[in-house]
C-alpha cells in the first residue's frame, strides 16, 4: 500500500533534478543545476547539506571508487562527496556554446550515459553522449531539444530515454559490451494536457515512472503496451525527476523546481523546488556506479 506522500526538504530549489540514491551510505543526492549545487539527504537525521560546484550541475552519479561524477556545463567532473575543487575528467568538443548537461545516469557497464541541451530552449541542438570508462566520450544521438530520463531494462537488452518535448519514452536496443543504442521505437507517450516527460526511474516489475513536468504528477507506465497503470499527484507543477531508495528501495524521492513560476503559481504551490517522498508498495532498482 502506499503512504501519504511527504514534503522531505522545503529546498526552494531552483531546478531540482538527478535524485541519485547512494545504498552503500543510505543517502540521496540531488541537484538545483539552476542554483549551481549538490544536494545531499540523509533520512537518518533529516539533513540536506549543500555543496556549491560553480556550475550548472545537470547530473550527478556515484562512482564506484568512492565520490561522485558530475555533468555540468559542458564538461564532466570527477567530485569528492565532501565537496572540495570538482577534477576534469572529459570536456565536449563540438558542442554549441549556448548548451548545457541536463541529465544523466550510469548503465550496467558502467558508463555515465548524460545528454544535453540548449538553454535557449529552442532549436534542437543537444545530443546524448557517453562517458566511458576510459573517459572517452561519444556521440549516440542527436538533434534533441531536451534531454532527459534515462533507465535500463533488468535484463540490460533495452534503454529508456527521453527528450522531453516530444512527449515520448523511447526504447533502444542496448547493447552492454558494447555500449552501443540502435533501433528507437516508442514505448509510452503522454498525453496532451499533462505536460511533458522529464526525469524517469524504473522498478523491478520493469514499469517506467515518469516525472510530468507541468503535469503535477509521477506516472507509472508499462512499456511493454504503453498503458499508464498509476500515479502520484505532487502539489507543485515541475515535477522533475523521481528515484527509489530507503532501505527496502520501496520509497520514491521526487524532486521539483520553481523557476519560471510567477507569484500567484507561487502562492498556488508555496512547496514547489521541494523534495517529496512516497513509501510504495512496488520496490525500485539500485542506482548503477560509475566505474572508471
Amino acid at each position: 500500500m502506499s503512504s501519504k506522500l511527504e514534503l522531505i526538504i522545503d529546498a526552494g530549489a531552483m531546478l531540482g533534478e538527478g535524485p541519485c540514491w547512494d545504498k552503500r551510505k543510505g543517502l540521496l543526492y540531488w541537484v538545483d543545476i539552476i542554483g549551481e549545487c549538490i544536494h545531499i539527504y540523509n533520512p537518518h537525521d533529516g539533513s540536506d547539506r549543500v555543496i556549491p560546484v560553480g556550475m550548472m550541475p545537470g547530473a550527478v552519479v556515484l562512482r564506484e571508487s568512492g565520490g561522485l561524477v558530475m555533468a555540468a556545463g559542458r564538461g564532466l567532473y570527477g567530485l569528492e562527496a565532501e565537496g572540495g575543487e570538482p577534477k576534469e575528467l572529459a570536456l565536449l568538443q563540438d558542442e554549441p556554446a549556448g548548451n548545457r548537461f541536463n541529465d544523466g545516469k550510469c548503465d550496467p557497464a558502467g558508463r555515465f550515459w548524460a545528454g544535453t541541451m540548449p538553454m535557449a530552449e529552442s532549436e534542437p541542438t543537444g545530443s546524448l553522449y557517453c562517458l566511458d570508462t576510459e573517459h572517452n566520450v561519444a556521440r549516440h544521438a542527436e538533434a534533441i531539444y531536451c534531454s532527459n530520463g534515462l533507465a535500463w531494462s533488468a535484463d540490460h537488452a533495452t534503454m529508456y530515454y527521453i527528450d522531453s518535448p516530444t512527449k515520448k519514452v523511447v526504447a533502444y536496443e542496448y547493447h552492454k559490451q558494447a555500449g552501443t543504442i540502435a533501433n528507437p521505437r516508442t514505448a509510452v507517450v503522454i498525453p496532451e494536457g499533462e505536460g511533458v516527460p522529464d526525469g524517469m526511474t524504473i522498478d523491478a516489475e520493469g514499469m517506467l515512472w515518469i516525472a510530468q513536468w507541468d503535469g503535477w504528477k509521477v506516472s507509472r507506465w508499462n512499456p511493454s503496451d504503453g498503458t499508464k497503470i498509476g500515479e502520484v499527484a505532487v502539489p507543485a507543477s515541475q515535477v522533475s525527476s523521481c528515484t527509489f531508495g530507503g532501505d527496502r528501495m520501496d520509497e520514491l524521492y521526487i524532486t521539483t523546481a520553481r523557476v519560471g513560476l510567477d507569484e500567484a503559481a507561487l502562492a498556488e504551490q508555496p512547496h514547489a523546488g521541494g523534495l517529496f517522498r512516497i513509501k510504495l508498495g512496488a520496490t525500485g532498482t539500485e542506482s548503477y556506479l560509475y566505474k572508471g
